[in-house]
């Protein structure tokens, strides 16, 4: 699959956050805002937006920004005017007494924003920092510092115009949202949504790395839907997908969520159990790979939603 950094139509994104690691709260906060099916643009710049949110200036266009990266929010083509709210982000986030999470206490929210930021996107990417880190960084260990100078050579690489700051800002920030600073206030450890999947750690001086192995926390609807979120996004016409693709291709479940090899293949193994036999692995001469059989449209939106309900028993 091809890195998604590369393509000719990706737009790079390194701002936005004003610097505030997404919060447990926040995704909550802004679907809160929604009127009917959507949320209106104004709702972020209006002079209420400050007492709606109960948060600074600078607050407020950090959480519309994290509801647009993590793909609760999209861009309505019909509505300029509004934000379309994204369907299993308000089966997650509504306040009915079906919804799955709507104060965002389940482990398997961090896990699914995480994988819109890291991962397969909804509408325009907004996380470009993220991405790279999780998927291009392949060493165990690595330095802020390292990290920029390949997202500067990137920059370069694309006609870009971003500053060494930003770079910095962007990667600092991404950083304290999955490990907060030690010396951090309370409020600062405390609030980070994506700091519980101790997917990156802080090994002091500078260094840190990531944290592989098995991932108990991540609920195997999330994972499911991951792999079918990576097969539509770039390999919609293939009917198997191997083993080593899913494990280290770029923006593939393997790498996003950081798991050891024995762990992803323990996983893709249960897959025909819990997607009905759509999704189903095999092993045969050496050859490890996962293969799909073709439904209708309604149907794979009725699996797409089971998975998602599964993922939150």
């Amino acid at each position: 699959m091809q890195n998604m950094l590369e393509g000719q139509d990706y737009t790079p994104h390194f701002s936005g956050h004003e610097t505030f690691p997404l919060r447990q709260m926040w995704l909550k906060k802004a679907f809160e805002a929604r009127g009917g099916t959507g949320v209106p643009k104004s709702t972020f710049t209006d002079e209420s937006a400050i007492a709606f949110f109960g948060v600074g200036k600078n607050m407020v266009a950090s959480i519309k920004h994290w509801a647009l990266a993590c793909g609760v929010f999209e861009e309505d083509g019909d509505d300029r005017s509004s934000f379309r709210i994204n369907d299993l982000w308000t089966q997650i986030l509504s306040d009915r007494e079906e919804a799955l999470d709507s104060f965002c206490e389940h482990p398997a929210t961090p896990w699914f924003a995480h994988w819109r930021l890291a991962g397969v996107p909804v509408g325009k990417h907004r996380s470009t920092t993220w991405w790279w880190i999780f998927n291009n960084v392949l060493s165990p260990t690595f330095t802020r510092e390292e990290v920029q100078q390949q997202l500067l050579a990137y920059t370069v690489r694309k006609s870009l115009k971003v500053s060494e700051a930003t770079l910095r800002r962007d990667i600092e920030t991404c950083l304290r949202g999955y490990c907060p600073k030690p010396d951090a206030c309370v409020e600062d450890m405390a609030e980070p949504m994506l700091a519980e999947l101790g997917l990156i750690l802080d090994e002091g001086r500078g260094v840190f790395s990531f944290r592989r192995g098995p991932k108990a926390s991540l609920p195997d609807g999330i994972f499911d839907l991951a792999v079918l979120d990576y097969w539509r996004a770039g390999l919609t016409g293939e009917s198997s997908l191997a083993f080593e693709t899913l494990a280290h291709g770029p923006g593939s479940p393997g790498r996003v969520f950081k798991m050891d090899e024995n762990s992803l293949a323990e996983r893709l193994m249960g897959l025909e159990a819990r997607t009905g036999g759509v999704l189903f692995w095999m092993d045969s001469s050496g050859i490890r790979q996962v293969m799909r059989r073709e439904v209708d449209a309604k149907a794979g939106k009725y699996l797409v939603e089971r998975l998602l309900k599964e993922a939150y028993k």
